[in-house]
């Protein structure tokens, strides 16, 4: 089964209805595509010229814990000798670092009363410079003192989820044993901080996802995770091509012909 257009060749038109139950399962049971080295086809039925079609029919998907217990995983697709589907080749890689995450603005940041404090503070320099060199400071160093300040106002936001969701239910179960005023009070307090908890996580897996088609209401964090963790598999650079045509998966193969070709 193919989940998008891009993974069929030849043939009929790729109609919505033929992917959205793939694409919905996958997506339900919280799996993410591990990407592939190789041809993108992985499936030819055997005809030449008009009657040739190609499909992508073969995939390995993993959820969030494989992605971290497991990062270095590749898969190549092999070539199809003596079948009409490409073998494929799941590999490990223990030396594959994790990638340098890249310092992001979160908006729910600017609701907090403390947060132009920080940037008004942050943003003052106590030297003198060209205004290039001033303005690539200030940003240094409100980058900085925002990840600070936001590890300290904010702390875990999921630890502090998690946290908040035992305390609602220990309360949901002091109010059905004894339902008083001030207990419904207290239980709608918690309810309030929990709400308020989620709202933060929503736009923190928003902006980490980069899904400008997010739609207000629907909480569907776990497919953002996986989302995000398979924008940083693509940010990987597996393997490049050399001027000479010849294939460089190394670390230090890769690194040696980039410095090269920019020197």
């Amino acid at each position: 089964m193919i989940c998008d257009e891009e993974e069929k060749f030849g043939g009929l038109p790729v109609h919505f209805n033929e992917i959205d139950d793939f694409r919905h399962c996958i997506n339900t049971c919280n799996l993410f595509d591990l990407g592939f080295k190789g041809n993108i086809y992985t499936w030819w039925n055997g005809r030449a010229e008009e009657d040739c079609i190609f499909k992508r029919l073969d995939r390995c998907l993993g959820n969030m814990e494989l992605q971290q217990f497991w990062p270095g995983l590749e898969i190549n697709h092999l070539s199809n000798i003596g079948s009409d589907h490409s073998p494929m080749h799941l590999s490990y890689n223990p030396n594959a670092g994790p990638i340098k995450k890249a310092f992001k603005f979160l908006n729910f940041w600017i609701k907090h009363d403390t947060f132009l404090d920080v940037v008004k503070e942050s943003w003052h320099a106590d030297f003198q410079a060209s205004p290039f060199i001033m303005f690539n400071h200030k940003l240094k160093k409100m980058k900085k003192a925002l990840s600070l300040w936001s590890k300290a106002t904010f702390g875990d936001i999921f630890q502090n989820l998690a946290s908040l969701e035992e305390v609602v239910k220990v309360h949901e179960t002091q109010f059905e044993l004894n339902p008083t005023i001030q207990n419904r009070e207290r239980l709608q307090r918690v309810q309030a901080d929990l709400i308020r908890v989620w709202a933060i996580e929503e736009d923190f897996w928003k902006k980490k996802a980069g899904m400008t088609w997010f739609k207000d209401g629907d909480r569907n964090t776990k497919h953002f995770h996986a989302h995000v963790n398979g924008k940083r598999r693509k940010l990987q650079l597996k393997r490049i091509q050399d001027r000479n045509g010849i294939w460089l998966e190394d670390s230090e193969s890769i690194a040696n012909d980039v410095v090269h070709l920019f020197q």
